[in-house]
């Protein structure tokens, strides 16, 4: 078939031709009818099959699954190898989870009253009664939430953060404790993802992938967690496994499974940061090298140099026909006198000038001081260059990563930051609230089942019916404070958003990491108190702070 003939076959086949082909009279090309566009390529320079940069590159066409699972125990080994042992990366985890969680992490309970059919006032009252109750039991020093009772309910989310940096999920069970002590039988427990997976003798398929039983449409209906840790050599119980159903019959879960879908039909969650790993593995090498070269560099203080050659030595010594032994006896006599004849000329004590030791050598003896071993490149461009490409991969800025604001203007900074800000609030969305909104929902449906909310009203709607789980739980979640870089002038900003309609008191005090009805309160209670005390500061400064002019004012006003 020739080209022209087959430019015409394409046209009747994309109805290209006057006439649109019917199935009957559509021709099948032979097996080999497309060798000449494979030699030429296709339309896009990436699929070119003779270019030199991409000729070779043939890289595996695999499922989700076929791409992480055969690998996932080596790249989240070596992402966690990574966390532990480079101070950068460690510190990368730590600021993310100070950015995105901070020091504590409030609930700001939003109950959709339209759908439940009640009125704004029980909204309040409702809200208010549930955020101070599991406040109460949330950050409580006796640790309730958590099943291992070590970590408060913020402490709790915080690692849950570091953990998802390094294996790219969150694995959490939820537990049933019976204790008389307990004010609430609900609690919490993080499992290591790596006792996920499926047991010996199990065949996985479709419906079960890496410890995770799936229903024809892939939603996860079960996971089989192994007893213990797969390397826990001192425990038979790694030897068993524990079936835990998504939920319970009536809806309640029971296994908290987090991670980021990249593409369809993925059963785990891989880290980011795997796409780095071999740049920080690098860049840690490249430090290590560069310290060790200056420490070298540092060791030796001086150095004695000669101008006379060893094979003039010899021949003063006379040694063209000794042997190896008789020609380290007398080079060691010769050093002994060289030395002795050294002191003798020097003097015992040396020379000196106002206590300070001047060296005299013999002729042709030079002292060489060393200077201290100097950094090499660290803290240079190359550097820079390899931790921007980190920081980067982490959803950081250089700053942040590197802990270095030296090169940093304002505007600069406030535009790294808003950037950052985007990439944090979607961790927070997609990590830490989706988390904690499953920890507030159970704990919920057990004080609504006891009767401990009292603000329902007696013929409140059904928790279990319809949506309505999901209109009391309805809430949002007040993190870490979005930081200030010129307090000022953001403060400024942030009272004429207010003043025009732009934005809210709850807006403006969650970008502080603040609770607004908190807020409030207090200063209720501190304007109650002046007022009772007799004390006038200063005047409402609402009006001023746009101009930066707050003033202090006397009773006289």
């Amino acid at each position: 078939m020739s080209f022209l003939d087959k430019d015409l076959h394409t046209q009747r086949l994309i109805g290209l031709d006057d006439q649109a082909p019917s199935p009957a009279s559509v021709e099948v090309l032979p097996a080999d009818a497309g060798d000449d566009g494979m030699i030429a390529g296709g339309a896009y320079d990436g699929a070119s099959r003779h270019d030199r940069e991409v000729a070779l590159w043939h890289p595996p066409v695999n499922s989700a699954d076929g791409d992480i699972l055969f690998d996932k125990e080596l790249i989240d080994s070596r992402a966690k190898d990574v966390v532990r042992n480079d101070s950068y990366v460690s510190g990368a985890s730590k600021t993310l989870q100070d950015n995105i969680v901070g020091a504590m992490f409030f609930l700001n309970s939003k109950p959709n009253w339209k759908y439940l059919g009640l009125d704004e006032t029980w909204a309040q009252e409702f809200q208010e009664e549930v955020e101070t109750k599991f406040t109460l039991t949330a950050e409580s020093p006796n640790n309730w939430l958590d099943a291992s009772r070590k970590k408060t309910f913020s402490e709790f989310i915080r690692m849950a953060v570091g953990v998802h940096l390094f294996t790219g999920e969150t694995l959490v069970t939820a537990e049933w404790i019976r204790q008389a002590d307990r004010p609430y039988n609900t609690a919490v427990q993080m499992v290591d993802t790596d006792r996920l997976s499926t047991p010996p003798g199990m065949i996985e398929s479709r419906f079960l992938r890496a410890g995770v039983s799936k229903d024809r449409y892939g939603a996860p209906v079960g996971y089989h967690i192994q007893q213990t840790h797969p390397q826990d050599w001192t425990s038979l119980e790694r030897y068993t496994w524990k079936y835990i159903p998504t939920r319970k019959p009536w809806g309640r879960m029971q296994v908290i499974h987090i991670f980021e879908e990249l593409r369809p039909d993925q059963s785990r969650g891989v880290s980011a940061m795997v796409t780095a790993l071999s740049e920080m593995r690098m860049t840690k090498s490249f430090r290590k090298i560069v310290l060790q070269n200056a420490v070298v560099n540092a060791t030796y203080a001086a150095s004695i140099e000669s101008d006379m050659p060893t094979e003039t030595i010899y021949q003063i010594l006379g040694s063209n026909n000794l042997t190896g032994a008789e020609v380290s006896k007398m080079l060691e006599a010769y050093a002994s006198g060289y030395l002795g004849s050294l002191d003798k000329y020097i003097g015992s004590k040396g020379m000196a000038i106002d206590g300070v030791k001047i060296p005299h050598f013999f002729p042709g003896t030079r002292l060489n001081l060393r200077p201290a071993g100097q950094g090499g490149p660290l803290g240079t461009e190359f550097e820079s260059s390899l931790l921007r490409y980190i920081a980067a991969n982490l959803g950081l800025t250089y700053e942040q990563l590197s802990k270095d604001f030296s090169d940093t203007n304002y505007s600069g900074h406030r535009a790294a930051m808003a950037e950052t800000w985007k990439s944090m609030q979607s961790k927070k969305k997609s990590i830490a609230d989706r988390l904690a909104t499953h920890i507030f929902h159970l704990w919920l449906e057990e004080a609504i089942s006891r009767g401990d909310i009292e603000s329902l009203p007696r013929r409140a709607p059904n928790f279990w019916e319809g949506l309505n789980r999901e209109a009391y739980g309805n809430c949002e979640w007040v993190g870490a404070s979005r930081g200030q870089v010129d307090e000022l002038k953001e403060t400024q900003a942030a009272a004429l958003r207010i003043r025009n309609g732009l934005s809210t008191y709850e807006d403006e005090l969650s970008r502080l990491g603040k609770d607004w009805r908190q807020v409030f309160e207090q200063q209720e209670r501190e304007r109650r108190v002046m007022s009772d005390r007799g004390l006038v500061l200063q005047a409402d400064n609402m009006l001023n702070a746009a101009s930066g002019d707050p003033r202090e004012v006397s009773e006289d006003e």
